[in-house]
């Protein structure tokens, strides 16, 4: 299931419709939703058509950069629990998959302190 299929069907887009000061910086998977709720979601801006000038694409990259250093500590966040050899192949059983992940989480956040 694509990101922003599984968003829509979770009610993300119903919680930004009753939570309108949330906001949320995204990747470029989610340009519709950016699109649809521009007030609240960021994405990376469109890519430069192919026969696009010099400075749009100089004007492409600086945006993109830009939006891409406000993400990447939370891409890094993400990244690493999915690191740990139990989350990159679950065979547990589904009703402990929870569990396991809060486990994991908790030992990523007490490396993460010691640091």
């Amino acid at each position: 299931m694509r990101d922003v299929t599984a968003l829509r069907a979770e009610g993300v887009e119903d919680l930004l419709r009753q939570y309108p000061k949330v906001r949320a910086r995204v990747d470029s998977g989610y340009q519709g939703l950016a699109r649809d709720f521009g007030e609240q979601v960021s994405a990376p801006p469109k890519k430069p058509p192919a026969d696009a000038t010099d400075a749009q694409r100089a004007e492409y990259d600086i945006a993109r950069k830009a939006q891409s250093s406000q993400r990447i500590c939370v891409e890094h966040a993400i990244a690493e629990p999915k690191a740990w050899r139990p989350l990159q192949r679950y065979i547990g059983r589904r009703e402990h998959f929870e569990d396991t992940v809060l486990a994991i989480a908790g030992l990523v956040s007490d490396r993460c302190a010691e640091r």
